[in-house]
Parts: C-alpha cells; sequence; structure tokens
C-alpha cells in the first residue's frame, strides 16, 4: 500500500534523506525511530508531497505522489510535525473544513465528523479557539484531521506528542483498531510505544536506514536479551559471582543497578535461565528472584545510532 523509492533530499550541501526505500504493507504499523536530525520528519514530508525530493519518490496505493499526487493525497492521512492547523478556527470549524476540502457535503460530512470527533474524544474542546487548547488537544484535533476521511494509509508524526498518558493508551488502542485495513507509519521517540502498538521499527540516522525489523527482533540485539537477573537471600553479591563465572555459557556477572542480586549475561544471548536455577538447586540457594530479560530497545537504539555518528563526525 506504501512504497518509498530511493528517496533523497538536498537542504544545499546538507544531504537530509539519503537513498531511503521501504515498503509498508496493509496491517502493519511501523515505527519510524531517529535522534533529533536523523531525517524522519523530512522523509515524512517527501512521502506526502509537502516537500518535493531531491530524487526518488512514493507510491501511495498505486499512485506516485509526483506524477498523480491528487489521487496519492486521497489516499493519505497524514499527522505533520507539530500538528499545525489554523489557530483562529474552532475545531468544529477546521474539521468542517477539512471535510469540504477532502469533498464531503451536508449530511455525510456531519456522519464522518461526529464519528471522529467520538472516537478521539475531543467533544468537550469544539468550539473552543485551537490557539487556547493544550498541545494535547491541539495534537488530537491534528489526529482528527488526518482521519476524518478513513484513508486507506496514516502517516502519523509524533502522534502522541503532549498526550497525557491515558491519552496515550486511547491513541495507542485507536491505532490498534485501525491496524487491520491500513498501512501506518509512526514518527516517534518513545521506544515503550513501538513496543506496544508497532509491528516493524526502522531505525534511521544521518538520514540512512540502519536498522530494519521487528522489535523483537531489534530486542535480540540487545546484550541484555535472555540475561537473567538473579538474588537469593542471604547470600552475598560476590559469592554469586564467583559461583555463576565458572558456568560456561555465562559471559559476564554484575551487580544489578538497584542493588537486588545479580545480572548475568548470557554468551551469544543463548538461553541460560534452566543452568542458573539448577545451580541454584544444586547451592540451596533460597532464591527470592529469577528474571529472564528479553532485550532493551533503548540499548539498541542508542547503540545504533551511536556507532553510526562516529563515522559522520570522523568524516566532518
Amino acid at each position: 500500500m506504501l512504497e518509498i523509492r530511493h528517496l533523497v533530499k538536498h537542504f544545499g550541501a546538507l544531504v537530509a534523506v539519503d537513498d531511503v526505500s521501504f515498503a509498508v504493507a496493509r496491517g502493519e504499523v511501523l515505527g519510524f525511530l531517529g535522534p533529533n536530525g536523523a531525517g524522519k520528519s523530512t522523509t515524512m514530508k517527501m512521502i506526502t508531497g509537502f516537500v518535493p525530493p531531491s530524487s526518488g519518490t512514493s507510491v501511495i496505493c498505486g499512485y506516485d505522489i509526483l506524477r498523480a499526487p491528487l489521487a496519492a493525497k486521497r489516499c493519505i492521512g497524514y499527522l505533520p510535525e507539530g500538528a499545525p492547523a489554523y489557530p483562529d478556527m474552532t475545531p468544529a470549524a477546521f474539521l468542517e473544513f477539512v471535510a469540504h476540502i477532502r469533498g464531503f457535503r451536508g449530511r455525510e460530512a456531519k456522519r464522518r465528523i461526529g464519528r471522529i470527533v467520538e472516537t478521539i474524544h475531543i467533544a468537550d474542546v469544539m468550539h473552543q479557539p485551537i490557539e487556547i487548547l493544550s498541545k494535547g488537544y491541539r495534537r488530537r484535533v491534528g489526529v482528527a484531521q488526518a482521519l476524518l476521511h478513513d484513508p486507506p494509509v496514516v502517516i502519523l508524526d509524533e502522534p502522541t506528542d503532549g498526550l497525557d498518558p491515558n491519552q496515550k493508551y486511547e491513541m495507542r488502542r485507536i491505532i490498534d483498531e485501525m491496524r487491520p485495513n491500513k498501512a501506518i507509519v509512526i514518527s516517534t521517540h518513545l521506544l515503550e510505544e513501538v513496543e506496544a502498538v508497532c509491528s516493524r521499527a526502522i531505525i534511521i540516522a544521518h538520514g540512512r536506514i540502519l536498522a530494519d525489523a521487528t522489535p523483537a527482533e531489534l530486542a535480540r540485539r540487545s546484550r541484555r536479551h535472555n540475561a537473567v537477573r538473579l538474588a537469593a537471600a542471604g547470600i552475598s553479591e560476590a559469592r554469586l559471582r564467583a559461583e555463576l563465572i565458572r558456568l560456561p555459557m555465562v559471559a559476564a556477572v554484575e551487580a544489578a543497578p538497584d542493588g537486588e542480586g545479580v545480572s548475568v549475561f548470557p554468551r551469544d544471548g543463548q538461553d541460560i535461565v534452566a543452568d542458573l536455577a539448577d545451580l541454584a538447586r544444586a547451592h540451596r540457594w533460597p532464591v527470592t528472584l529469577l528474571r529472564v530479560e528479553q532485550g532493551r530497545l533503548d540499548e539498541v537504539f542508542r547503540e545504533i545510532t551511536t556507532a553510526a555518528a562516529a563515522p559522520a563526525a570522523a568524516a566532518a
């Protein structure tokens, strides 16, 4: 439903996006991740036709954004960076305007506005000027305009920015409910959001794609994948370390950050929890904690983007 073909964007001597290609199918929620200045928002603007590419293109539901821009844009729901809207309008007037330019009139426009207002929960602010709304409500109005026409492709730049925890939960629920019938791209800095709603994640830095995998696959690249937290009453950290490090499948043993027991790191990410349990039973340790970690996306994100930053700094 969405195909990105070799997108490049130059701003003078700066290469903001450097040969980015990927595809998103119906039913996929793609998390688009990267540090500030990585090229995420610029890529989204080119995908949606908001900014022309230096080269490359995007194809939305079979329509090339450069050759058939109107047909392509009819298939897109887009929340831009910052959720811009006319500040002197009310949400009611703004959504009526959006419905009108999307081609809806009369009863059909009212039906669609009513449905999206109920879905996004903005009924309480519909007649207040947008400029006085909180950041969270302005973001929700932006999401409402993106979804008003029920597009098959949805592109959301920081959809939960400014939302409180309850509102973030609701937004994730809305995204999850949309998933089966749409191709969705979400730009976010919140890695827990990727784990909660995304079926796939792309990490970008310096305008280039550095990783493209499921959140689980990325987590398995973490040093903490299959690491085990172990604590035993009355057993010192030094004794735990001495016994555990003897196991051939254990690469390292470190004090746990919270001071409860130790973190045991496996070699090559192998499963070691059964071996640790056998060791604890053999020594009759009174185990109070035995937990396997799945890996940390934030750790993988830092490793990937930091490694990419080093060559860029050297080249500069």
